[in-house]
């Protein structure tokens, strides 16, 4: 093992929240793994993060999941820190305009992905008795919107398989919570966006929660945004 740092794996790294989450656990001293499907992306990422290493990665593809995971505690440390971040550039579709073959990749990607790979970092963290595991959620995880059924539907799930683990492994040590986050994502003057590197900040702030004190659901978004 060549770093023996904790490690905070970010699922579905782009240039907006994960990365930003990457350089936030970075900057509390642990080597943060990228992982995308976009091995270019991936390496101009690292880049400019501080210690960061990229692992392209279908996080669909349950055999290429578990050996990913294998390989990062092997090569690079103990997975502490797992943040599950589907990106959501599924634009609108209408249902009867849906194939069945785009609901299901945006079923995959939004919420089997969030299982594989969920499990996978339970996995390791369970037999150590601590560590955290985020999942990123959106609107669409509280309500379904016109032509989003199927994103609504990922997402849905992707809550509910957060509720349930944060129930079972809760008592194991393992702290498990879905952040809804309700609005735009980027910078701006006055506030209207959720600014990355605030998010980031919250993740943080989740991940170093004392257990006696532990969230498991939060909603963040800006003034500007109502609800």
């Amino acid at each position: 093992m060549s770093d023996t740092k904790n490690v905070a794996v970010i699922i579905g790294a782009g240039p907006g929240l994960g990365a930003a989450a990457a350089r936030r656990f970075a900057a509390a001293g642990m080597t943060a793994v990228l992982v995308s499907r976009s091995a270019e992306r991936l390496a101009d990422l690292a880049v400019g993060i501080d210690g960061a290493v990229a692992y392209p990665c279908d996080a669909t593809d349950e055999a290429a999941v578990e050996k990913m995971f294998a390989d990062i505690e092997a090569e690079h440390g103990k997975v502490e820190v797992l943040v599950y971040n589907p990106g959501g550039e599924f634009g609108r579709t209408h249902i009867v305009d849906q194939s069945a073959e785009r609901f299901r990749t945006v079923w995959e990607f939004t919420a089997f992905g969030g299982f594989l790979c969920g499990r996978a970092a339970a996995q390791r963290m369970q037999t150590r008795g601590h560590g955290t595991i985020l999942f990123t959620g959106a609107t669409a995880s509280l309500r379904g919107g016109k032509g989003f059924g199927a994103f609504a539907s990922g997402k849905f799930a992707l809550r509910a398989l957060g509720q349930s683990m944060a129930r079972e492994l809760g008592p194991e040590g393992i702290h498990v919570a879905h952040v809804n986050i309700d609005g735009m994502i980027g910078e701006s003057d006055d506030g209207s966006k959720l600014d990355p590197a605030d998010i980031a900040e919250t993740y943080y702030g989740l991940h170093t929660q004392s257990k006696t004190n532990w969230t498991h659901e939060l909603d963040i978004r800006p003034w500007s945004e109502t609800w």
